[in-house]
């Protein structure tokens, strides 16, 4: 059985990951999402063990001590991460698995996962991306502009992935997504040991 593969998305807050992701699971059947960890408070709606493991900062701390994330970053002031556990084991059962994290967090996977693939997603302008930010009516102007802020640092990190797309339109966007998705999975440094030798003796 082909390990499944770890996709990566990450991109300004309101550029549509959710949105994205979310129509990517009604196309792709063997596409999993691995839940992230977090010490800030739930927003309305969202659901502990759904949306986010909502943790106390002391709990989080103590899972990084004991290597227990694949990737963790503080965002603003509060921490985000991913547990390694979850993740690879879905990864072994030949689950693809998705994750929306944060610029931080997708260079950490990208040095202990090379395997996994970085997608940027960035928005069509800055103006666009503050009507998003204003119509989801889930920040304040304040937390609006420090978001906008720091979008310069994230796209400085846009090279070192290995996808860059604008989202103009979604599904434009979850298409291209599919594509990248179909040809990682051809390449050769994810066929299973043998494979070739196994189509040859076939032959």
């Amino acid at each position: 059985m082909q390990e499944g593969l770890l996709i990566v998305i990450s991109g300004p807050s309101g550029v549509g990951k959710n949105t994205i992701i979310s129509n990517l699971f009604s196309k792709l059947p063997n596409l999993s999402y691995s839940i992230s960890a977090t010490t800030r408070s739930p927003r309305p709606n969202e659901v502990h063990g759904k949306h986010y493991y909502f943790m106390a900062e002391a709990d989080f701390l103590k899972k990084i001590a004991a290597a227990e994330f694949l990737e963790w970053a503080k965002v603003y002031q509060y921490y985000y991460g991913t547990l390694k556990a979850e993740v690879m084991g879905k990864l072994c059962a030949g689950q693809d698995v998705i994750l929306d994290v944060d610029v931080q967090g997708a260079l950490q996977i990208k040095k202990s996962f090379p395997k996994a693939v970085l997608i940027f997603l960035a928005p069509p302008s800055l103006k666009a991306l503050r009507e998003r930010l204003i119509g989801r009516q889930t920040e304040s102007d304040q937390q609006i502009e420090e978001r906008l802020k720091y979008i310069s640092t994230e796209f400085q990190h846009a090279p070192e992935y290995d996808y860059f797309i604008i989202n103009h339109e979604i599904d434009l966007t979850c298409s291209k997504i599919e594509c990248i998705i179909q040809a990682e999975k051809c390449r050769t440094i994810r066929l299973e040991s043998g494979c070739m030798d196994k189509i040859l003796r076939e032959v």
